[in-house]
This record gives C-alpha cells, structure tokens and sequence, in this order.
C-alpha cells in the first residue's frame, strides 16, 4: 500500500496564515504605489488619479538632487556588478572545478560569511576600515564597499549553475587537443551564462538597493537614491517620494525576474 503524499497544505490555519504573511509583505508597497498616483498634497487624502508626482521627479524643485542620486546609484551599480560577478565567476571555477584544497572549506565560509553577519556589523566595520587607512570617504568608498559585499550574492547563482554542469564537457574538449583557456572560454563559460547573467543581476539590485552600508561610507556631498529617499523623509513624507520608491520598486521586481527566467535556461542541450 502506498503512502499518502505529504502536503503541508493540509495543515490546519495554512491558508490564514499565508494570507497573512503576504498581507504584511505586501500590503504597504501596494499602498505606496497606490498613493503615487495620488493627485493631492497630501500623502492620506485621495482626490483622484494623477501623474503629477511622476513628473515632479523629473522636474520639480527637488529634481536636480535626485537625478543626481539616481545616476551615482546606477553607476555604482552597474561597475559594482560588474566587478563582482567577475570575481565571483573565478571564485566559482576556483572552488568547483579547482578539485579539492587545502582550506577549501574556510575559502566557502568566507565567501558566505557576509550573507550571515549582519549588515549593520559590515557597514561599521567597512567605516573603521576605511578610517584606518585614511581613505577618503565618497563615491570610491560606496564603489568598493558594494563590490566586497555584492560577491556573495553574485558567486550564489554561479556556483549552483557550474555545480549543475558535468565536468564531461570539459574533459570531451581537452581530449579534442584544447587547451586548458580554450575549455573554459569556449565550453565551461557558455555554459554557465545564465548563471552569470543571474548573478550580474542579483548583484546590481543588492547595489542599487542598498542603504545601511552606504549611509556608513559615504562621504559629504555624495547621495545614492536610498540615502537620497531617507534623507527627504527625514523632512516629511511627501507624495514625489511614493513615486521614486515605486519606480526603484519596478526597476527591482524587473532584475529578479529577469533574473528569475534567466536562471531557468537550460543551454546544455
């Protein structure tokens, strides 16, 4: 006789309770973007649909300062990936196909050690680090901060991606007279760009998302769009700021699903 399939779905309160869960997650994004489209002052009174906000980002008073940010964040974001997924790429090939090591497992742990500390310990750390060897704190300190705490989540999707890949690939082409170069570049890599491009992408996001750390490292003068955000709170909520969190919002949900699909493809067939 077989055995009834274990569902957790049949618990009792499962459905309460993920309702629950998904009300408390998502329920003020939904109302922040709600309220963006807000055609008052005010960030509580409705009068009706508008994309004045919208446009007051791009053109209102404040606007100077938050394309300002928008383009230091991008930047960062952009070069911090970059670096990041690279490095992660050869930490990969390092760690999986670099055969077993002395230190190996304290190589894993250090990679991972910055998804387990938490974020506030980094940015001090990073702060006294910086502090100590008398750098500058600006747009460089930003940069190099996010390039070190992006590797993790770049080297995540990369290494699951070459986990997956049978090392035959490899050994066909070197039994064809390639050279070492030629089986990574020409077999190894093709394989794994969707992990790559996984990675680039989780690793953009975290940048451009990211607030704690770069409050700690920035310098005077130097803004990305989180700080941006909270330094306008600061001074009272108003309705442009639900209309950047919802475009930084779009720009986030787009990254992890384009990432999502990406990390689907199946290019070994």
């Amino acid at each position: 006789m077989m055995a009834r399939k274990y569902s957790i779905k049949h618990l009792p309160g499962f459905l309460p309770i993920t309702i629950l869960c998904l009300v408390v997650l998502y329920a003020p994004l939904l109302v922040v973007t709600v309220y963006s489209f807000n055609d008052s002052n005010s960030i509580t009174i409705w009068e009706g649909v508008s994309l004045r906000w919208y446009a007051d980002v791009f053109t209102g008073p404040e606007s100077a300062k938050f394309k300002e940010a928008a383009w230091n964040s991008f930047t960062i974001a952009i070069i911090a990936a970059t670096c990041a997924t690279t490095i992660a790429t050869l930490a990969a090939t390092g760690m999986i196909r670099g055969g077993r090591f002395r230190l190996r497992t304290v190589s894993f742990g250090l990679i991972s050690l910055p998804l387990m500390v938490p974020e506030i310990v980094t940015a001090v750390a990073t702060l006294i680090f910086f502090n100590s060897i008398g750098f500058t704190r600006g747009y460089m300190t930003i940069l190099l901060a996010h390039i070190a705490f992006c590797i993790p989540f770049a080297y995540m999707p990369i290494a699951a991606r070459m986990s997956g890949i049978e090392d035959s690939y490899e050994q066909a082409a070197l039994d064809l007279y390639a050279s070492k170069y030629q089986a990574f570049t020409k077999i190894l890599l093709p394989l794994m760009m969707p992990g790559i491009i996984s990675g680039f992408l989780l690793a953009f996001i975290i940048s451009l998302d990211d607030f704690i750390i770069t409050n700690f490292v920035k310098g005077a003068g130097v803004e990305t769009l989180p700080t941006a955000i909270f330094g306008a709170v600061k001074q009272g909520i108003k309705p442009n700021i639900m209309a950047i969190s919802t475009m930084l919002l779009a720009v986030s949900i787009l990254m992890v699903t384009i990432s999502y699909f990406v990390s689907k493809t199946d290019n070994t067939k």
